[in-house]
């Protein structure tokens, strides 16, 4: 299984690792489409691509947050469980701006856990 790496801010970090907070959000971006999915076509349709890979998404990660700027084994880490990967509106609880859509990581159980404290 393959390992994403994402930064998040503390307050983040914190209530996920609490169990607080289920799901993280990206926006859509082909950045966020192309580290999700592995790659895409140099020339596509943004739409149209997302509607295909939807259908027959493989979500062969897991993912490890690191609270801080950089992918450092020195800063607090946690790798969680990567559920499932929706197109969808975020909760403004959990950071997510009002009524903006969202590539929404559902999130699983903590594997493992580095620096917590």
């Amino acid at each position: 299984m393959k390992t994403l790496k994402l930064t998040l801010k503390k307050k983040w970090f914190d209530m996920i690792l609490s169990g607080e907070k289920t799901e993280e959000y990206r926006e859509i971006k082909p950045y966020w489409l192309k580290r999700f999915t592995g790659g895409v076509p140099n020339s596509f349709n943004l739409e149209t691509y997302l509607t295909k890979w939807l259908q027959n998404k493989n979500i062969p990660y897991q993912i490890t947050f690191y609270n801080g700027g950089c992918y450092s084994d020195k800063l607090p880490n946690f790798t969680i469980e990567l559920k499932d990967i929706k197109i969808n509106k975020g909760n403004t609880k959990w950071g997510a701006e009002e009524n903006k859509v969202y590539f929404v990581l559902k999130l699983g159980r903590i594997l493992s856990k580095s620096n917590c404290g």
